[in-house]
């Protein structure tokens, strides 16, 4: 069985559990992720992993199956979508900082703004106009480039979904960013199958065969075990089976 989800605050501070659990389901996680939800308040549930681990394919299943089935008195908008690839620093910035070449390593990305996003969504209002509306970056993966102001998050949202690499990390500025969420679940992808995805990804979005192997051992791997020695921080680990059996969308 699952474990229960418990129950959310403002800020986490007990110890993080990370329980391996091989009979769980999607649908258990379908209904933790709703547990979250407590009336007059909302909740952000953090999804990290390593490249290629299913993070945006296991966030997108959730929002389709928790839009489809609201709580009672909610509407499919009771739930948003707000991914950290979204602060990736641009290419023009990363080049006047020397690190083109290490983008998606923890200091390419803007950590405090993400964390600031975070902070306006748990707040009363949103810390919104008077139409209650928070914008978010996106990625766009064909121009591997950041977009401002590409997601709205609605007032009607009860229940966030946020996914990343370095929501555990606790370096840099990103210690900013746990005690902001209410769970954070870690994709235990098996590592054979999560690096023949991650290949794939690269070439599907332009990168030679040879180039996008390089970067993965270059780039990717080294940022994977960085991630990886975050995972007994977390309050879930997904299963390998669970993600396998979403597989990897065109755009994951």
């Amino acid at each position: 069985m699952t474990e229960p989800a418990r129950s959310p605050s403002n800020a986490v501070t007990e110890p993080a559990r990370s329980p391996s659990d091989t009979a769980m389901s999607f649908d258990d996680l379908v209904a933790r992720a709703r547990g979250l939800v407590t009336p007059g308040r909302r909740a952000v549930l953090g999804i990290v992993g390593s490249p290629g681990s299913g993070k945006s394919t296991l966030a997108e299943a959730l929002l389709a199956a928790l839009r489809a089935d609201p709580p009672p008195g909610l509407r499919a908008d009771w739930v948003g979508h707000v991914p950290m690839d979204g602060y990736h620093l641009a290419d023009v910035e990363l080049e006047r900082l020397g690190l083109r070449q290490a983008k998606g390593a923890p200091d390419t990305f803007d950590a405090l703004g993400y964390a600031a996003l975070l902070a306006r969504l748990r707040s009363r209002d949103g810390g919104a106009g008077e139409d209650g509306v928070v914008y978010a970056p996106a990625f766009e993966r064909t121009l591997e480039q950041p977009l401002a102001g590409a997601i709205p998050v609605l007032p009607t949202a009860r229940l966030v979904v946020t996914e990343g690499n370095y929501l555990l990390l606790e370096t840099g500025r990103w210690p900013a960013v746990r005690p902001l969420l209410d769970e954070v679940w870690f994709c235990g992808l098996r590592d054979d199958v999560r690096l023949e995805r991650l290949h794939a990804r690269h070439v599907r979005f332009g990168k030679a065969p040879d180039a996008a192997a390089a970067w993965v051992e270059a780039v990717d791997e080294p940022n994977a075990a960085l991630i990886e020695a975050t995972r007994d921080r977390a309050d879930l680990l997904v299963p390998s089976a669970v993600l396998e059996a979403l597989g990897a969308p065109a755009g994951s």
